[in-house]
């Protein structure tokens, strides 16, 4: 268990509609004139959109469902608006797990995949995307009124595919009322040492996320989720760049995203086999941590993880399972040290990615190192006593960014050198940029 495990690192899925295919903004803005008017052309003559417009974003969204997956979709102001090419990410990565050999198909047919999406959100794009893409059926869930109305309105909206998809609310109330943790010990010790163990002795107490939603006797191949990151709404602005919309219900829960999947993982250990695979997108790759140990002591046979990059923005995920592995998971004996990463968190407004970027070439120029930016892709080649490296800035979530170096192909370098470089970039970039929390320094 003290072993690192290998993980998988990819960026947008090759599988995706997006993979080396980007949406044709020019083409959109010909076809749908109620895109175009949110098209701009810089000085370079490439169009763009305006990120930090919430109508943008969300027109955007709606042509693309349209163009690519005849999809007709629409949502309110203020609900979180998705980003196509990322959601499809997850769906692709689930796929890959249900076709592997690692957890069994109990069910006996590939064809007839049924899958829950936990808080589906007014813009159910989950469901939507497995059902047209692959033609899954889905149970999507909530608990505000309003998400539930616009998820059954965009689900009947596209018939063709409404019959894949159930829409369920959650009672909270009644649940709360219903249920007695006290009723399984199981339950009760995963509880108490749930709260012993989230960050900053925090745990999540709202609404049901699995036990009381999933009816006796049923089973599905997977759940996912697009959790709360946020302990609050002040901290789910941290970044002026973007504008997805999102309201407290769908960005914040008490403890974030750690409490809040703490609480999946409480409710997987009571229903176990109900899934072969759990799974739940994840904001900080610091969160995987803590999350896998968790995993671990509650029993599960497999772990596994991913990374989900698209574009400047970075995300991971994380599956997990009960059911006894078909073969044997070998764990990486050695983690490699090609690739270093850490992360910055609580980044000042009035700073961007692009900020940490430049900062990150005159942290190198003035070590006398020879330096090559790329702001399009957000990276700075680095040749350094004849070593050669890339370092990269990725935005995980509003307000926290993921910087990532690694070697160049065929590179070697003295033991600890590239590590001790990076310690001293992170703390530079640290006092630069961040507030007084401390960043988390990751080594792969």
């Amino acid at each position: 268990m003290g072993k690192k495990r290998k993980r998988e690192n990819r960026s947008i899925h090759p599988r995706n509609k997006y993979s080396g295919n980007p949406p044709d903004f020019n083409k959109l803005a010909s076809l749908y004139p109620s895109f175009r008017s949110y098209v701009f052309y810089s000085n370079n003559g490439k169009p763009n959109i305006n990120w930090k417009d919430f109508n943008a974003t969300r027109e955007l969204t709606r042509v693309l469902l349209l163009h690519d997956h005849q999809i007709t979709w629409w949502i309110p102001d203020g609900q979180l608006c998705p980003t196509v090419p990322n959601r499809s990410n997850y769906i692709h990565w689930i796929e890959d797990l249900l076709s592997s050999d690692i957890i069994p198909n109990s069910n006996g047919d590939k064809n007839s995949i049924k899958g829950l999406d936990i808080g589906t959100g007014a813009n159910c794009i989950y469901p939507l995307l497995g059902a047209s893409l692959l033609g899954w059926s889905f149970v999507g869930t909530d608990v505000t009124d309003v998400a539930l109305e616009w998820a059954d309105r965009n689900v009947k909206n596209n018939p063709q595919i409404s019959e894949l998809i159930e829409i369920r609310k959650v009672d909270y109330e009644k649940q709360m009322i219903d249920q007695d943790p006290n009723d399984d010990e199981s339950y009760t010790d995963i509880s108490r040492n749930t709260e012993q163990t989230c960050d900053e002795n925090k745990s999540y107490h709202g609404a049901p996320i699995l036990v009381g939603v999933v009816k006796p006797s049923e089973t599905f191949d997977f759940c996912m989720c697009n959790p709360p990151f946020f302990e609050s709404m002040e901290e789910s602005g941290l970044n002026p760049n973007t504008s997805c919309g999102g309201t407290p219900a769908e960005m914040v829960c008490p403890g974030g995203e750690q409490a809040f999947i703490s609480r999946m993982i409480q409710d997987s250990a009571q229903l176990k086999q109900c899934f072969r695979w759990y799974t739940s997108m994840v904001g900080k790759k610091s969160s995987l941590k803590s999350l896998t140990s968790k995993l671990r002591e509650v029993g599960v046979s497999v772990v596994k993880t991913t990374e989900f990059v698209q574009g400047q923005t970075c995300r991971w995920g994380i599956a997990w399972s009960f059911v006894p592995p078909t073969k044997k998971i070998i764990s990486s004996h050695v983690a490699s040290m090609n690739v270093l990463t850490f992360m910055l968190e609580g980044i000042q407004r009035q700073f961007s990615a692009f900020h940490v970027l430049q900062s990150v070439e005159s942290f190198f120029t003035a070590s006398g190192a020879a330096c090559k930016s790329n702001a399009a892709s957000f990276h700075v080649d680095v040749c350094s006593n004849d070593t050669q490296f890339r370092v990269t800035v990725f935005e995980q979530i509003p307000g926290t960014l993921l910087v990532r170096g690694s070697l160049k192909p065929g590179e070697n370098v003295v033991p600890g050198l590239l590590s001790s470089i990076f310690l001293q970039l992170e703390d530079a970039l640290r006092k630069e940029f961040c507030l007084e929390k401390v960043s988390t320094h990751i080594s792969n």
